[in-house]
């Protein structure tokens, strides 16, 4: 990594399962989902078709709970139809707003590792999801103060990224971007010329899987967790 070292100037982080908490909590409420519909279809299948429907979906309502809402609300109708009344309605809205409600929990080392960066480099944020969610999560993280920049993107593919450089007069070459997404995270700035370090959470929705390679760049680096990034860049 020693061209890393003597490249990066700018670090960009991911918010969601890079920072904190998030897929463990949707994973969760998709089978809570599943049993609020046992009665129609089974768990595999109710799931399945809520995964299509999302997908679907994110043209018109983007990446987050609002739009998960929604989708669960679909998926209900889709499978059960008429049966799928009251009771199931304000299950799905309950579902939905215990999300809004999960805790803020950072991952291990998240804290110390962005206090010894901060004072080195200008920190971004860049994350994708419902704005006014995604503004909570930063609140109560109290990681706020640490970034320079913060943006909350309606996607995250190689345009929103160029667009993120052009706006705050970044080189890609002196940029790094750290994140649990191979597709969102780190494909598209490596396309761009940037750095990315990918450290993989346990977790990952389909809608972010992908079959491509990014080991063919070379500015591209995967480690097992956030804090041993500080053995390889100056702080």
């Amino acid at each position: 990594m020693d061209k890393l070292k003597k490249k990066v100037k700018i670090i960009g982080f991911d918010a969601d399962d890079t920072l904190w908490m998030n897929e463990t909590y949707f994973r969760d409420t998709e089978r809570k989902f599943a049993e609020l519909m046992q009665k129609f279809a089974s768990e595999k299948y109710v799931i399945d078709q809520l995964t299509e429907v999302e997908v679907k979906n994110i043209p018109l309502y983007g990446y987050g709970v609002k739009g998960f809402m929604l989708s669960m609300m679909e998926t209900a109708v889709k499978i059960a139809g008429k049966q799928a009344g009251s009771e199931i309605i304000e299950g799905v809205l309950s579902l939905g707003n215990n999300l809004l409600e999960k805790p803020v929990v950072l991952l291990d080392n998240v804290r110390y590792v962005i206090e010894k960066l901060k004072n080195k480099y200008p920190l971004l944020l860049l994350t994708k999801g419902d704005l006014l969610d995604q503004q909570r999560k930063l609140k109560k993280s109290g990681l706020s103060s640490c970034f320079k920049h913060i943006e909350i993107m309606s996607d995250k593919k190689e345009q929103n990224y160029a667009e993120i450089f052009s706006l705050l007069s970044i080189r890609p070459d002196e940029f790094m971007m750290i994140g649990n997404s191979i597709k969102s995270d780190i494909l598209p700035v490596l396309k761009l010329g940037a750095w990315a370090v990918h450290i993989p959470y346990h977790t990952t929705w389909v809608h972010e899987e992908t079959s491509e390679d990014p080991t063919r760049f070379n500015r591209f680096y995967k480690l097992d967790s956030l804090k041993d990034l500080l053995k390889y860049i100056p702080y």
